[in-house]
């Protein structure tokens, strides 16, 4: 059986006429398109083997080069089971790498529609924007931000980076947050390796100065100091640069933390530094730039030890001593006039804990031990035992009730309690179930409760004037609160939340007794 298109039958048909003489060579060659001499050579075809000749020789046959269908397969499952989050460049990379299996990737995108399982970039619709060239050298302009993220293990953190929008070139680190500590940290290490650059492009985060924190920023402090000037982005389309690196970073990094059994940030940072920028950054990513670098050779009498940390100020008191960390510290370095009223410089470090500076010249601190303040109830008793000792004192009891103004009473009482057991005795005793003398009767104040319960809505005024009425005792708004206080049904929703256990127990006990 031969299987033909309309193309291949209508060439069969025009070279069927040619043999048969309806029409010329040079018609059938023009309807085709062909040439005279493919005309003659299909003529001469058809007289050998008939129709067969309009049927290409390899027809039906599997190409040479066609891949097994047990590689397809067996990717197939790899995608589905170990490879489900990787594009499909970065997987025709993997498998070469990890597999040994190199596909190209349309082939292993045919093979993914084949089994539903294509990632695709995520497109959204966005304003135009001009675009920027990138600048012409490197160390004019770098760009920094922070990307939280689930990038290793069960928890998000965050990768800060920095990228020279020249050629690229990253720097970057994982850390638990975007902190301002992280940034001067991978801004540092710029500065050592390359050099102190000309520009910082950042968003508006109150971190590099925004309009959150424009007094009072650290980093933007840092980067006056080292001479940096920084640009604020009005949106992250301005930044764009690493806003994209960050989309390449959670594209092809994530997945391959995770195919390595990557879950904390120390592995995290080491295969970040050593495997993932100069394997990949550098070599697919990073560009050369055409003219010399703009770093500026950081120098000698520059320490970003001083620099790249986090810096407070307090003032210093007259006796040359200030507070920080709810702890005070008093200046030991011998000093020729007197620093009272000036502000000294704190710089804390995340290691070290923290040293003082004034004037660039480093301060000898200690910390001073303040005596802590009794309470209130230790107080009482060292006045109980102040009078104890006046008695010794005076040889008096009557005497130390003079000059204290204690009574002889609770003097004598302190004494019994002392020998009886030690000064410990003369802190106060907690009686809760002890009634006050001045309190009011205590079937006044059932009755009080009873009616309450009854009553659960009307306030305390009414209450008071309702059993005055009914007991003719003279009760009080402000007694009736107090026994609500007293039983807890201070509120309406307890009375009413008493009321109807009350009610809930009557049912039951009922119940029980017609049963």
């Amino acid at each position: 059986m031969i299987v033909m298109d309309s193309k291949a039958q209508l060439t069969v048909d025009i070279i069927a006429k040619v043999v048969e003489g309806r029409i010329t060579i040079a018609n059938a060659a023009k309807l085709l398109s062909k040439s005279r001499r493919t005309i003659e050579r299909y003529v001469k075809q058809y007289q050998q083997v008939g129709i067969k000749f309009a049927v290409h020789g390899n027809s039906g046959k599997a190409p040479p080069n066609k891949t097994p269908v047990s590689i397809k397969k067996a990717v197939q499952k790899l995608i589905q089971e170990k490879y489900y989050d990787l594009n499909l460049l970065h997987l025709a990379e993997q498998l070469a790498t990890n597999e040994n299996i190199v596909i190209k990737r349309e082939t292993l995108r045919g093979w993914a529609h084949d089994i539903h399982h294509v990632k695709r970039a995520k497109r959204r619709r966005s304003n135009v924007r001009k675009r920027r060239e990138r600048m012409e050298a490197p160390g004019l302009m770098m760009q920094m931000d922070g990307s939280p993220h689930r990038w290793f293990g069960d928890k998000k953190h965050c990768l800060i980076a920095m990228i020279d929008d020249a050629t690229s070139e990253v720097y970057a680190e994982f850390f638990p947050s975007e902190t301002t500590v992280g940034c001067l940290k991978v801004m540092r290490e710029c500065i050592e390796t390359k050099g102190v650059f000309k520009t910082l492009y950042v968003d508006r985060a109150g971190i590099f100065g925004g309009p959150k924190r424009c007094n009072f920023s650290q980093m933007q402090r840092a980067c006056e100091e080292l001479g940096i000037e920084i640009i604020f982005a009005n949106s992250p389309q301005g930044k764009g640069r690493i806003e994209r690196a960050f989309d390449t970073f959670q594209d092809r990094l994530v997945p391959e933390l995770r195919l390595n059994n990557i879950n904390d940030i120390a592995a995290a940072n080491a295969y970040l530094k050593h495997v993932f920028i100069p394997q990949f950054w550098q070599s697919k990513v990073q560009v050369k730039s055409k003219q010399a670098p703009e770093f500026t050779p950081l120098s000698k009498h520059i320490n970003l030890d001083d620099i790249c940390v986090i810096k407070d100020h307090r003032k210093i008191r007259n006796d040359h001593t200030f507070s920080y960390g709810n702890k005070f510290y008093l200046i030991d370095s011998p000093l020729k006039h007197s620093i009272a009223n000036q502000k000294i410089e704190i710089r804390n470090t995340s290691k070290k804990g923290f040293t003082a500076h004034f004037a660039g010249r480093k301060l000898k601190i200690s910390e001073v031990n303040e005596p802590s303040k009794l309470a209130s109830e230790d107080l009482a008793v060292q006045k109980k035992l102040e009078v104890l000792a006046l008695i010794e004192k005076l040889g008096s009891v009557s005497a130390a009730s003079r000059q204290s103004g204690v009574s002889r009473d609770t003097i004598h009482r302190h004494l019994r309690l002392v020998k009886q057991g030690g000064p410990e005795a003369l802190k106060r005793q907690e009686t809760p179930n002890l009634r006050h003398k001045n309190c009011v009767d205590k079937a006044i104040e059932d009755a009080v409760v009873q009616f309450s319960i009854e009553h659960p809505h009307l306030g305390q005024q009414k209450v008071a004037i309702k059993l005055s009425e009914a007991l003719g005792v003279d009760i009080s708004a402000g007694g009736v609160r107090n026994m609500w206080l007293r039983n807890n049904m201070n509120t309406t929703a307890l009375r009413v939340e008493k009321s109807n256990a009350l009610a809930e127990t009557a049912q039951k006990v009922a119940s029980l007794a017609t049963g």
